[in-house]
């Protein structure tokens, strides 16, 4: 599940961040995703939010590039805070889009309801909570952020290990390594959930952190052979290891996509859907980790990150 949804309940208030409100383009041609018209077509402003995390920071960046270099004018309001803040911003239409996450915040908004790991259902289970509040969630992108096992390039090709259920016959020989509480049968997305899921009970655990450098030094110092991280974490890319696919579905699907409020969406002519929708077509697990990369470990500006990510998929100029 998201890390921001472990700060504190407490409100705090919005931050406006020091890069401001986004300028109208320049009249250039459009990007390929949609087509040019033969008359200019009045533009909504868009304000594009997003919460204090340096991924929701650079995924707004996207969503504001590309409809800035379509001829909106687009007001940021990044590092909010949690989504206990955000969440109300954009239902009161404080922020108009958010990039976000679909299982978690299927249960942020009804605990009763049961995402799965099927993108396309738990994306329609969201699509139905949304409703009420005059939101739509548009299309979602492959890239998700929760919890994935990840083993060395050295173990994958020992092995031969590319997904999960590749781990059955051979995990009694391998060390796990992951957050204290994984071995907890109320951990049904860890220790328990592997061995139910999938049939694999490991030779050992190892207890280190959840998703942090703990068990990035374990896996590269070979102190465990697997290990616990989010997938989108930058230090899979950094260090080459291998992220195993969840085949069977264990993790729910938290796939990142677009929330939009129904009101801008009805001002609009339809191009702001196709162009978030095109950035959801192309962010990839493998796109994604290399974005957090660059920002959280190359220490790049995530507004360059992410023109750069745009020109070199096509999407801007």
């Amino acid at each position: 599940m998201r890390r921001f949804l472990t700060v504190g309940f407490a409100l705090i208030g919005l931050v406006v961040t020091a890069c401001g409100g986004g300028a109208t383009a320049s009249p250039s041609p459009a990007a390929a995703t949609v087509a040019p018209t033969a008359t200019p077509v009045a533009r909504p402003d868009v304000i594009v939010g997003s919460t204090n995390f340096y991924e929701q920071v650079t995924l707004g960046e996207l969503y504001a590039q590309i409809l800035e270099a379509n001829g909106y004018k687009v007001t940021r309001k990044f590092n909010l805070g949690n989504r206990e803040i955000v969440q109300p911003a954009l239902q009161s239409g404080q922020v108009q889009v958010l990039a976000e996450y679909l299982a978690t915040l299927v249960s942020f908004l009804d605990k009763t309801a049961k995402p799965t790991g099927d993108k396309t259902e738990t994306a329609k289970i969201l699509a139905d909570l949304l409703k009420a509040k005059s939101l739509t969630v548009l299309d979602a992108a492959d890239a998700t952020d929760q919890n994935g096992f990840v083993v060395t390039k050295e173990t994958a090709a020992k092995f031969n290990l590319k997904k999960l259920s590749d781990l059955t016959p051979i995990a009694g020989q391998l060390v796990l390594g992951g957050p204290p509480e994984c071995p907890s049968p109320t951990r049904p997305y860890c220790i328990p959930g592997l061995k139910d899921k999938y049939g694999i009970v490991f030779k050992d655990f190892k207890p280190l952190d959840a998703g942090g450098p703990l068990t990035v030094a374990a896996l590269d110092g070979k102190q465990v052979d697997v290990g616990l991280l989010f997938t989108s974490d930058p230090s899979i890319t950094a260090k080459g290891f291998v992220l195993l696919e969840d085949d069977k579905k264990l993790q729910l699907a938290d796939n990142i996509a677009p929330v939009v409020r129904d009101d801008l969406l009805a001002k609009d002519n339809g191009d702001i859907k196709k162009l978030l929708n095109s950035i959801s077509a192309k962010l990839s697990q493998a796109e994604l980790g290399d974005l957090n990369k660059q920002v959280s470990i190359d220490k790049k500006d995530g507004k360059d990150v992410a023109s750069a990510w745009l020109k070199k998929q096509g999407l801007i100029k």
